[in-house]
Order: C-alpha cells, then sequence, then structure tokens
C-alpha cells in the first residue's frame, strides 16, 4: 500500500470501505493516541518530554476523530448509506455500537452512487 493510498484510508472521504479493512484502520486509529497516551504516562510530570508527548498525544487524538470519521463515512458508503450517519461516531456511548454494526453489517455486492468498487476512492 502505498502513501497516497493510506492518505485516502485515513482521512479521504469519498469511495466506499468495505468491513476487514474498516475493523483493522479503525483499531489502528484508535491505538495511536492509547500509545502517546500510554508513554506519557511513564515520563515524570514536570519533564520537557511530557510536555511534548502531550502535544503528540493531542495531535494524535484529533487525528484519530477525523480518521474514525472518514472510516465510518466510507464504511457507510459501501451500503449505499449518506455519510452524515458518521457523526454518531462522536457520541460517546453510541460510537461503540455504531463501530460493531459498521464492523459486521455487509456492503452493497456490485456498483453504488458512491462508487463501483469497494476499497477506492472512486
Amino acid at each position: 500500500m502505498n502513501r497516497q493510498q493510506l492518505l485516502w484510508l485515513f482521512f479521504g472521504v469519498s469511495g466506499r470501505l468495505s468491513r476487514a479493512p474498516y475493523f483493522l484502520a479503525g483499531l489502528l486509529a484508535q491505538l495511536v493516541p492509547a500509545f502517546f497516551l500510554y508513554r506519557f504516562t511513564l515520563v515524570p510530570e514536570a519533564s520537557g518530554a511530557s510536555e511534548v508527548l502531550a502535544t503528540i498525544f493531542w495531535v494524535a487524538l484529533l487525528l484519530s476523530i477525523w480518521s474514525s470519521i472518514t472510516l465510518g463515512v466510507k464504511r457507510l458508503h459501501d451500503f449505499g448509506q449518506p455519510g452524515i450517519i458518521a457523526a454518531s461516531l462522536l457520541v460517546p456511548v453510541v460510537s461503540y455500537l455504531v463501530f460493531l454494526f459498521l464492523c459486521f453489517y455487509p456492503g452493497d455486492t456490485g456498483p453504488n452512487r458512491f462508487g463501483a468498487y469497494v476499497n477506492s476512492p472512486r
């Protein structure tokens, strides 16, 4: 997978995404900020490293939130639904249920209005 495909996967909103890539990319998007949060807890509080790690964590968290939304939009496109429903991924408890639903609900077998192929921008 090249850099362009990775940028589309995590940050693009066009196209469709099947269940397995959605699940794996969603897990990765959640693990990155968790890793930096873990590293932040290991350094002394008043050190310069804690400030750097805190900044990296917040940047990673914001990128992770955006990634989760764009992954959800593409997954919803896979079964012909509008991407606005992905906003439900921002609601704390509902987000887990929506994530599981998107992981298990099958997509359209053929082309739909969001693209002819799965796992591609269009």
